[in-house]
């Protein structure tokens, strides 16, 4: 690969410098094409194949135990050979005197030569041939003698810890019976527990090797490898741990709380991290807790390791103090072993503090690791110690799915690394450490590493109802099963109006007042969470409004109203207005007027006693007549029967009684006699009336006889002149 990118360096440079010379008139992209092409064929070894690489030359032993040597010999080597392409390879011997022998390994890297194919005592050459589509290649030959590449087995290791130093031994493997060779020399190699590379090892021990001035509380780690005369250097032994000196625990706790997912809460539970073994000393026993109350009085708790009696569940990392701290004012625990204990570590429970919006701390989450920033340099001030951010996954019972680190004031940024579960809620917080050991809450934040849709509100109902608005009222989706941070709530009235509600603070109850509605109205109203997955599932309910006193008043009157209007119109459509009139005087008056005394019938008379008008014009119709003259008829006050007979014969001239008894207006009707008469006929000298319903109706005939019959005085008297016309005694009056 190097020699690949040194020869690209030079043929890219090669080409840049003689590129504005030689081939100036080629676009950029021509050239840039080129110099991709170049690098295509350097890096990709699937580009131009060919003949597998040479594997390396093979490393032959033959393994041994501590009862025996295995009758065959392994042998391993490097392939050099880029994955992509399949290759095959198979391992070659051949000895003096013999013919080249081999077996095929496949794609493996490594094989073995069975007793059966070599000499115990004699030379021994093996290498390696690989091949694929497009040829092969061969390694180098190895040669060794067989008596030379046995493989003792790791020695034993035990130790000796003394005041200042640790001494390890080991056996010696030469000696076995299967063996009987002599040890020649053993290499040493040691750590901390702590550390995780091996460093360089020490070589020329025999049986026996001291570490002086050990670390104190620190725990060490050995290995040991040894070479028979003719023979090959062993594997490594097993890693041999060597406690350090245990003394008195070092350092104190970290000590923290955990509240649920309410982290100002007083009910919280205390945790604490396990010392290390190089704060430990040795082992723990057990721990020592002290709770201190408002009361001012104490309790000290002891908890052992080994009968903890449900008080106290330790894991891997951390312990849990099973008792709540709740009503306790402060709390201080420590670790001791069988040579002392740490110094408390004191912690003050949470102050109340205002909670902030949720978005003020930023948070970067995936399944495996947290990053959690803020941005609070305004509250700093004299007596801040440190910050602690911690996270809860929402759900889990105390001291489960929890962690926290503390960072310096002048941080602002936490990590975390883990494993968190996808749709999962996490809760993360920041508190305020000071010099005092009092906890303030600052912030919280919602976490997910994978968000999806929310479920529906566990509860959702009407609070309150009134006539124009109603109280919404719903509990909010609990942390646990969120499955996405929650923007807000949307609050929709059937199908009309959308409200967007703010989701913060996250654990109390809500409630939306809808407004402007319709009273004595059915409604149906829903809800639904939203989160950056999108909306979740609906919860609905449906509510009426009340009525109250002054509208269901102005109501009921209207509806009297309209019931006044509508149906003396729905009784005339459905009886006729023929038989609606002939109704009327039922209900009004009894006094029917006269036709005789109207100048519009004796002119309809006129046109339809003239056949030759009516054959060619056929029936006239006046729409709307005008009456614009008054007509009087004079009565008498002591006039006779039968000089009201002669007025009414007469028929054609009508005299206003004045007060000197002079006439004001004369008028004739050619054909007022003949009518008057023939009328008069008709009706058995009833004044015509009879003949007048019988122009206008049928049935209103019947009605009019019974009201002229009632009386002998409105026998020679119109129902027109009485209901319509002055007396001749209120004209007199008047005059």
């Amino acid at each position: 690969m190097t020699a690949c990118c040194d020869e690209m360096e030079q043929c890219s440079g090669t080409r840049g410098q003689r590129g504005p010379n030689v081939m100036g008139t080629l676009k950029k992209r021509w050239l840039l094409s080129i110099f991709l092409i170049d690098l295509f064929s350097c890096f990709s070894p699937l580009a131009f194949p060919g003949p597998p690489a040479h594997p390396s030359p093979p490393d032959c032993y033959i393994p041994c135990d501590d009862k025996t040597c295995l009758a065959r010999i392994y042998c391993t080597w490097d392939t050099r050979q880029e994955p992509q392409i399949h290759t095959y390879y198979s391992l070659h011997w051949e000895q003096a005197n013999r013919q080249e022998a081999n077996v095929s390994t496949g794609t493996n890297s490594s094989g073995f030569i069975h007793r059966e194919h070599f000499f115990n005592h004699g030379e021994l050459r093996v290498w390696v041939e690989a091949k694929n589509q497009y040829g092969s290649s061969k390694s180098n030959k190895s040669e060794f003698k067989t008596t030379e590449i046995i493989k003792p087995p790791p020695p034993n290791v035990t130790s000796h810890h003394h005041e200042s130093s640790i001494e390890i031994n080991w056996n010696s493997v030469c000696d076995y019976p299967h063996l009987q060779l002599s040890l020649e020399h053993c290499a040493v190699r040691h750590r901390t527990e702590a550390d995780q590379a091996w460093p360089e090892a020490e070589d020329g021990f025999h049986g026996t090797y001291t570490l002086d001035d050990p670390l104190p509380c620190t725990d060490y780690e050995f290995q040991v490898c040894c070479a028979c005369m003719e023979s090959l250097m062993s594997s490594w032994s097993a890693i041999h741990r060597v406690q350090g000196t245990e003394r008195t625990p070092v350092g104190e706790l970290d000590a923290w709380r955990d509240c649920g997912t309410f982290p100002a809460s007083s009910d919280c539970h205390l945790i604490w991290k396990r010392l290390p073994k190089s704060q430990a000393c040795g082992h723990i026993l057990g721990y020592e807790v002290r709770l201190s109350y408002n009361n001012s009085t104490t309790v000290l708790v002891n908890v052992s390791t080994a009968e903890p009696r449900g008080q106290l569940a330790c894991k891997e990392m951390q312990c849990h103090f099973n008792s709540s701290l709740k009503d306790a004012s402060s709390v201080s625990v420590s670790a001791y072993n069988a040579r002392g204990a740490t110094v408390p570590s004191h912690l003050a429970l949470a102050l109340p503090g205002e909670e902030k919006n949720e978005q003020a701390l930023f948070l970067e989450m995936n399944k495996e690791n947290l990053t959690v920033s803020w941005d609070l340099q305004s509250q700093l001030s004299d007596t801040l110690k440190e910050y602690v951010v911690q996270y809860k996954q929402a759900g889990c019972d105390p001291g489960q799915a929890f962690d926290w680190v503390k960072v310096t004031k002048n941080q602002t940024t936490a990590f975390f690394k883990g494993q968190f579960k996808n749709y999962t809620t996490y809760q993360v917080s920041l508190f305020a450490v000071s010099y005092h050991n009092e906890v303030r809450h600052l912030l919280s934040a919602i976490g997910y590493s994978l968000q999806t849709t929310p479920p529906s509100v566990p509860s959702f109902q009407v609070f309150s109802i009134a006539d124009t608005h109603v109280t919404l009222l719903w509990d909010p989706i609990p942390l646990f099963k969120q499955r996405g941070v929650i923007l807000y709530y949307q609050i929709g009235l059937d199908t009309h109006k959308v409200y967007n509600v703010s989701a913060f603070p996250q654990h109390e109850n809500k409630t939306f007042q809808l407004k402007s509605l319709t009273p004595g109205q059915e409604y149906e109203v829903w809800i639904k969470a939203v989160t950056e997955a999108g909306p979740g599932e609906i919860a609905t309910a449906r509510f009426k409004t009340t009525l109250n006193e002054s509208f269901a008043y102005f109501r009921l009157v209207g509806i009297m109203f309209l019931l006044l209007i509508c149906v003396p119109c729905l009784f005339c459509v459905y009886f006729g207005r023929n038989k609606l009139w002939s109704l009327v005087p039922l209900c009004y008056s009894d006094k029917v007027p006269d036709p005789r005394n109207s100048h519009i019938f004796r002119e309809m008379k006129l046109q339809i006693s003239d056949s030759t008008m009516t054959w060619i014009c056929g029936h006239v119709y006046e729409p709307h007549p005008k009456m614009s003259l008054l007509e009087i008829v004079e009565i008498q006050p002591l006039a006779s029967k039968s000089s009201l007979e002669k007025i009414s014969e007469a028929d054609g001239i009508t005299w206003p009684a004045l007060g000197d008894g002079s006439s004001q207006m004369d008028f004739q009707d050619d054909q007022s006699e003949d009518a008057g008469t023939e009328v008069c006929h008709r009706t058995n000298h009833k004044c015509g009336t009879e003949a007048y319903s019988k122009i206008v109706d049928s049935d209103e005939e019947r009605d009019t006889e019974d009201h002229l019959s009632s009386s002998e005085e409105e026998q020679c008297t119109s129902g027109y002149e009485k209901h319509f016309m002055p007396t001749v005694s209120e004209i007199l009056e008047v005059s």
